[in-house]
């Protein structure tokens, strides 16, 4: 029998497989146990204080401490706390979540489905566009468009339609028809002397080009975040995605807007695609849904979408996809009660307001030596670390920097995110001026720490 760890530490050493680990490394360096929060601040078993940068996974939007949410969860658990949505059933707090995104989510998406994470509700959503041009009679239309550098969720599906080497290395991933086209990262892609508009038309010619090459009527939807968030933070070059709305509707092409990091006023608008100014067919929301304090997601679709797929139902009888836990009514009430202090606080407006504060703030930055590019929109940015600025060259190993400066921040009591060359940033939306300027400060001291030690390894 074997013998129980005699701490949280060990334990976790001898027991538990972290995502997104190197699991070898973990049996050495072990974990950060958090133990509590407070608003924008978690805290580690050793009681040391950090502000959340990333907001946990870009995701709790109120804090982690409301104890409005906590309150919400106990009522509905005495009340229902399990109920499934399978056959006819139903309860109150999936029909009115539903309800209200409906009214939050752009004219004309008037029906909700429900998953447990955005790799669940993306892995759905390519089942149904699926499920959908079977039943329209066309059964060769089934290839997805997404991008590189993109990231949709880990599951077979989703993982596919991500574009990102380490979703994809010895998982035999993408595993489904996926075409992905170049990241509209400007800095990073452009060709020597290409202006940002240059650039902008080159990726609309390769996409029309690859939607030729692949045959239109083979290509079911295209898939994007309106700013890429867990690929780096890119935000799209002016014009891109009228561009391509124009190109789905020109080949009939579904537009699917991944939301999970983008929504509820993360990009300084309700939704990414309304900040830049196209309307999906399927919209994808998860993570500040419910502040992540329970799993949810939804997929929210418009008539054309919801007719083809209800018209196949009545033909075969059912849609035969679903989860346990699908709307699951206690987090659906956590949602509508996160949904509640969201508006009630002005959230939304509360990242609008502070945009240009932390935004400026953070490309203060921009001349630093380790700093290659700084980028972001409302609450969410990244700083592109580069051994050449001019030449557009990473460090390497490919990462190796971002990580020595997450480390040194999470020295200096700020977790950020290392993302390949970026660090990223996306804080609570209950930040305030005080907290950007911690966060600033904080961020400076890290970046000294780590032009330090570069300098000492003589890698700068």
């Amino acid at each position: 029998m074997n013998e129980r760890p005699n701490s949280l530490h060990a334990s976790d050493i001898a027991h538990s497989m972290h995502p997104y680990t190197n699991m070898r490394a973990h049996e050495t360096t072990g974990p950060m146990i958090m133990t509590h929060g407070d608003g924008v601040r978690v805290f580690d078993s050793e009681g040391k204080e950090y502000i959340e940068a990333l907001a946990g996974l870009w995701s709790v939007a109120v804090g982690f401490s409301e104890t409005r949410l906590a309150d919400a969860a106990y009522a509905q658990m005495k009340k229902l706390p399990y109920y499934h949505s399978f056959a006819h059933k139903a309860h109150e707090p999936s029909i009115r979540l539903a309800e209200k995104l409906v009214e939050l989510t752009p004219e004309g998406m008037n029906r909700v489905f429900f998953t447990n994470s955005g790799s669940e509700a993306n892995d759905t959503v390519v089942k149904m566009v699926w499920f959908m041009m079977n039943g329209l009679g066309k059964p060769q239309k089934k290839k997805f468009l997404s991008r590189n550098k993109a990231y949709h969720g880990i599951t077979i599906a989703s993982g596919s339609l991500t574009g990102l080497p380490a979703n994809h290395t010895d998982f035999d991933l993408p595993a489904i028809p996926v075409v992905h086209l170049t990241c509209p990262h400007h800095w990073k892609w452009g060709e020597a002397g290409e202006s940002e508009a240059d650039f902008t038309a080159r990726l609309l010619r390769e996409m029309e080009d690859t939607i030729l090459a692949e045959d239109p009527d083979t290509i079911a939807a295209f898939i994007g975040e309106p700013v890429m968030g867990a690929g780096g933070v890119m935000t799209p070059p002016e014009g891109y995605w009228q561009g391509v709305e124009a190109l789905c509707r020109k080949y009939d092409i579904l537009m699917v807007s991944d939301e999970v990091i983008n929504g509820f006023g993360r990009t300084g608008a309700r939704w990414g695609c309304e900040r830049y100014g196209f309307t999906p067919d399927i919209l994808v929301t998860s993570k500040q849904l419910t502040s992540s304090y329970l799993p949810l997601a939804a997929i929210v679709v418009n008539d054309r979408v919801y007719d083809a797929v209800a018209d196949h139902t009545a033909k075969l009888g059912t849609f035969g996809h679903g989860f346990t836990a699908s709307g699951h009514p206690v987090a659906c009430a956590v949602g509508l009660e996160n949904i509640a202090i969201i508006e009630e606080q002005d959230l939304m407006g509360n990242a609008a307001r502070l945009e240009d504060a932390f935004q400026n703030g953070l490309r203060q930055f921009a001349d630093h030596p380790l700093v290659g590019e700084i980028r972001g929109v409302g609450l969410i940015a990244g700083i592109e670390l580069a051994a050449d600025k001019d030449a557009r060259r990473a460090f390497e190993p490919a990462g190796s920097m971002a990580k020595k400066v997450a480390e040194f921040a999470a020295e200096e009591g700020l977790i950020i995110r290392a993302v390949y060359e970026t660090v990223a940033f996306c804080p609570p939306l209950i930040v305030t001026e005080d907290d950007i300027a911690e966060i600033l400060a904080r961020t400076g001291r890290a970046l000294d720490r780590a032009l330090d030690w570069a300098r000492a390894e003589g890698l700068k």
